[in-house]
């Protein structure tokens, strides 16, 4: 089955699991009275509880559900999905206010029946859910904590919005539609066993130790690797791992990284990680010999996955770390193949691996522009953002059958998609890696 198809079957069943426990609570229901409002403010509110638990499966890192849309992909779907969920929650009590039920009277909590005690929980939790994720830097909540909290409060949400529902019981009143739902919450259970559970476990059998950690421009770092008592895994050029170090193969909190190292670099591997904050602050003071573990790899953002002609890699800042790994690899290789790779920084201080890509320059049909944002005024090249002009100038003959690779920050990614789409070059030869996943 093609990527494409499997990608709309993992979408038709994304709907049918959202969608189904709404019919199937309708069903049998006909009580007169009951006004259009009330039962679309159910509607909502069911449909709302379905996305909820449906966002555990999309971040639960499934390569099969990944291949067909890249994880980061994923992400960013579960991001907007969020929001809509919120929506249809939040439009639930408003809708019944309206119709005329008293909601605002089921806020006095030291009255209110279990079931409004449960909903407004609920809701609060889900609020702080988002709020905290959105503004997670401005309100300085550090990776870690975020990810604990962010996980907890949301398996509380789902919880105590599954016992309002059964509490209420008017859609729920037949014991199979019950058992529906318990089916459901038994998934869900079932799937949390297996990301914090059986996949921990698994991990925990194949450690890695840092084997090296180099220093290297734009205060960075790269992580060598080596398998302990096993004999590690392959990954293709411009994949990620998510990494743990000096912790329980149980932690919570992993972080994610591109390889830099070549595919055909053996059992070893490379993490180059810039200093951003949070964990990536401390790589540097990693000793020698701690264990680490890696769960990977993960990605579809990778040239082995498309033909052509040409390719064109577009990076800026620390989203160079993935196309190293791919022109370490194509060198390694004997790929002769037309590169252009363009890498936007803020200074020369700032180009991560400027000096390995040089190194690889004569072992590949490579061109290379750096692409400083702050430039000294003897610098007579590249200099300022990569944008439609600059890419027209140096799209290399046979572009249009050539495949494109951007990684870097959100909104640099955006704006270069937009310039190829300016220039016409088609949508399904643009592949994009966004490496913030918060």
């Amino acid at each position: 089955m093609s990527l494409i198809l499997r990608g709309v079957a993992w979408l038709g069943l994304y709907l049918a699991v959202a969608v189904v426990p709404l019919i199937f609570a309708v069903i049998g229901i006909a009580e007169p009275g009951r006004g259009f409002l009330t039962e679309f403010s159910v509607a909502l509110g069911f449909l709302g509880m379905s996305m909820l638990g449906m966002q555990f499966a999309l971040v639960a890192r499934f390569q099969a559900v990944a291949a067909p849309f890249g994880e980061d992909a994923l992400v960013q779907f579960h991001r907007q999905v969020s929001y809509v969920a919120l929506a249809f929650v939040l439009a639930h009590p408003v809708l019944l206010q309206i119709a005329g039920t008293d909601i605002i009277g089921l806020l006095n909590l030291a009255q209110a029946p279990p079931r409004a005690r449960f909903a407004v929980a609920a809701t609060v939790l889900l609020l702080i859910v988002v709020a905290t994720s959105i503004w997670r830097r401005r309100l300085r909540i550090r990776y870690e904590v975020w990810h604990v909290l962010h996980g907890s409060l949301s398996v509380l949400v789902v919880a105590f919005a599954l016992a309002h529902m059964l509490l209420v019981g008017y859609y729920l009143d037949q014991p199979w539609k019950k058992w529906l739902w318990v089916v459901m919450t038994v998934c869900l259970v079932a799937l949390l066993l297996w990301v914090r559970v059986v996949r921990p476990i698994a991990r925990m059998r194949r450690p890695w130790a840092i084997e090296e950690v180099v220093a290297e421009r734009g205060n960075a770092h790269t992580l060598r690797m080596r398998p302990v008592g096993h004999a590690g895994f392959r990954f293709e050029p411009g994949q990620f791992g998510w990494l743990v170090v000096d912790r329980s193969a149980f932690s919570i909190t992993a972080h994610p990284f591109s390889f830099s190292s070549s595919a055909e670099g053996g059992e070893r591997v490379e993490m180059t990680i810039k200093a951003l904050g949070d964990f990536t602050a401390t790589v540097g003071a990693i000793a020698p010999g701690t264990r680490a573990y890696v769960d990977g790899p993960h990605g579809v953002f990778s040239p082995d996955r498309h033909e052509g002609a040409v390719f064109v890699l577009i990076a800026g800042g620390v989203g160079i770390t993935p196309m190293t790994s791919i022109l370490r690899t194509m060198a390694d290789r004997g790929d002769r193949r037309p590169v252009l790779l363009l890498y936007a920084v803020r200074s020369f201080d700032d180009a991560t691996l400027h000096d390995e890509i040089l190194t690889l320059a004569p072992q590949l049909d490579l061109t290379f522009v750096l692409v400083p944002e702050r430039a000294p005024a003897e610098w007579d090249a590249e200099h300022g953002f990569i944008d439609r002009a600059m890419l027209a100038r140096h799209l290399p003959p046979g572009h249009r059958r050539g495949q494109y690779f951007i990684c870097g920050p959100g909104p640099m990614v955006t704006a270069v998609e937009d310039a190829l789409a300016a220039l016409d070059i088609p949508a399904e030869r643009i592949h994009t890696e966004r490496f913030n996943f918060v």
